[in-house]
């Protein structure tokens, strides 16, 4: 087995790189996989996207993204984005459930609204044989950007619906903080609710701007092995994302970004 079969770039990481030039520059290394995300993908084109991805033998391991139940018409735009993810051969959509509607202080009342949302979702997701993956954000965005929180709230909301059609995202970056996530990664394996698995490392200090706070694999605090191995011990044998958001990241060519990502994945991750 290769040190590359489950590693997985995902667009984010390399922001700036134009699609082709990522496509041909995955190629040139020998990675096989590759997570797309929306906006990207319709500046390009979303047909032509998923051809080029293709022809190219690439494998598309998820579509971000879905999910901001909180804003006006969330469930005309979460349809097209399951549809999205259908045209590019995407088995997973990940959803980040938006914060507290505007002027809302009910916490609970949010989450219960989001359980209800995916739920009106799930026969379109089935039909069109895409999986919604629920990711839980760090606590710190929970009033803007993703009321979930933890592994665990994100079970339990995909608890009443199909696991075929709903999992759970497991990120490193959002969930190394939980002295819960370990007991939380077992239960998600054991109700086969595990969709998408990223990893990325937690650097100190964390930028201005804390959603650019992301590191490359170890270069940060993040014990990025372990999550691995447990996430393994479940019987998951499906890709494994390193995705990493930072402006200094984003401002370096494409390949040479690709190569480090390589490299702190096979020491740090693997």
């Amino acid at each position: 087995m290769s040190s590359l079969d489950r590693f997985s770039l995902n667009q984010a990481t390399t922001k700036y790189w134009p699609i082709p030039d990522l496509v041909a520059g995955c190629v040139d290394a020998g990675v096989t996989r590759i997570g797309l995300w929306r906006e990207e993908t319709a500046a390009y084109g979303l047909d032509k996207t998923a051809d080029l991805v293709r022809d190219a033998g690439l494998t598309v391991t998820s579509l971000c993204r879905g999910g901001f139940f909180n804003q006006p018409g969330w469930y005309d735009e979460n349809r097209r984005a399951i549809d999205e993810a259908a045209t590019l051969g995407a088995p997973t959509l990940v959803l980040v459930s938006g914060g507290l509607p505007e002027g809302s202080r009910d916490l609970d009342g949010a989450r219960a609204h989001i359980g209800e949302a995916i739920g009106q979702l799930v026969p379109h997701a089935l039909a069109a044989g895409v999986r919604l993956a629920i990711e839980p954000l760090h606590p710190m965005f929970c009033s803007d950007r993703c009321v979930v929180a933890s592994l665990g709230q994100a079970l339990d909301l995909a608890a009443p619906h199909p696991s075929a059609a709903v999992g759970v995202v497991v990120d490193t970056y959002h969930l190394w903080w939980d002295d819960q996530v370990w007991a939380q990664i077992e239960r998600a394996g054991r109700e086969d609710r595990i969709a998408c698995f990223q990893v990325a490392d937690w650097i100190t200090p964390l930028p201005e701007g804390v959603l650019l706070g992301r590191g490359l694999p170890g270069t940060g605090s993040v014990e990025l092995r372990r999550f691995r191995e447990a996430v393994d011990a479940t019987g998951f044998t499906g890709p494994i994302e390193v995705e990493v958001f930072h402006a200094d990241v984003w401002a370096r060519p494409g390949r040479d970004v690709l190569d480090e990502t390589i490299q702190g994945y096979v020491e740090h991750v693997l």
